[in-house]
């Protein structure tokens, strides 16, 4: 029994250009976020279909998408909507899909976070994992909601395809977990906005198909 996920980071906010630490900040989708997302709809639409087929060819049942799950945020929601249309389906949002809570950081630059707060973020810089800004949460308690949440929703559709979309903070936590990768190597994952990765577990053992891929950026690719 195969599950594939389809795991998608929102696209391009407002402001996004300005690199802020948005967390759990609730901005929308610009318009280019959502001709990001349309893309990445499309392609998910495009790459369903092409599974459909070839299961019927080999007389298996066709691949269907069953849910779409998102972080409570517009910018994901958004996001999850677009990827929704072509299948007749609606958003399931889950609160702990949403972003790190970046505490005191949030809205601001990283150049602002250096000098408002320079010892907190020496302290951040020598131990990412286990530190936060002040009123913020840890990459390990980000880590424990966000493997909660998927181990739940996959359970919850085992044996089907369906898609998370959530956030590149989220998204990365998410597929060190997925790879066995130590969080503290966390950044060597990207995220790109309205990147999709496609990854199929059999049974509990996951094959990464597809990492980081984003067809506004790069253009169809067929798998």
């Amino acid at each position: 029994m195969v599950t594939t996920l389809y795991l998608v980071r929102h696209g391009v906010t407002v402001g996004g250009e300005e690199r802020r630490y948005k967390g759990s900040i609730d901005v929308p989708l610009s318009d280019e976020g959502v001709a990001q997302a349309k893309k990445t709809a499309g392609f998910i639409a495009e790459e369903l279909a092409r599974r459909t087929l070839s299961a019927e060819k080999d007389g298996c049942s066709a691949s269907k998408l069953q849910a779409v799950y998102s972080s409570p945020l517009r910018r994901a929601q958004k996001t999850a909507e677009k990827i929704c249309e072509p299948h007749g389906l609606s958003p399931v949002i889950h609160p702990d899909l949403r972003e790190r809570h970046f505490g005191i950081w949030e809205g601001l630059s990283f150049s602002e976070i250096q000098e408002r707060f320079p010892d907190e973020f020496r302290a951040w810089a020598r131990n990412p994992v286990d530190h936060s800004p002040v009123g913020g949460e840890t990459t390990r308690e980000v880590e424990a909601r966000a493997v909660s949440a998927l181990s739940l929703i996959l359970k919850l559709h085992a044996g089907h395809s369906l898609a998370v979309v959530a956030h590149g903070g989220l998204n990365r936590v998410m597929l060190c977990h997925i790879m066995g990768v130590p969080l503290e190597h966390v950044f060597r994952i990207e995220q790109d906005t309205a990147a999709v990765s496609i990854i199929e577990f059999w049974e509990e053992y996951p094959v990464i198909k597809l990492l980081n891929y984003s067809p506004a950026k790069y253009g169809e690719i067929r798998l």
